[in-house]
């Protein structure tokens, strides 16, 4: 084995602790695992073109529509105070 230093962000390093545990693996071998899939998958992603088609779409489909009628419950200011979940 190769020692490596790398720096994770508070997120990540919670869910990491959360999923080796549930696991019941060390957080060493869930990273290796994860690298091992991200270098698997080769280094150029392509763009899944079927996926954007469809979801262009999606999107000039409710964009027909038109407005949708009554009022949002909510503010764009209300999003931004809520924690996210991951």
């Amino acid at each position: 084995m190769v020692r490596k230093q790398v720096y994770i962000e508070p997120r990540q390093e919670q869910l990491l602790k959360r999923v080796a545990k549930e696991l019941g693996i060390t957080e060493a071998d869930l990273i290796r695992q994860g690298l091992d899939h991200v270098l698997q998958r080769g280094l150029s992603l392509t763009p899944d073109l079927l996926a954007w088609q469809r979801e262009r779409a999606f999107i000039k489909q409710w964009a027909q529509k038109g407005k949708v009628k009554g009022k949002r419950t909510w503010r764009r200011e209300d999003l931004y105070e809520r924690p996210l979940s991951h």
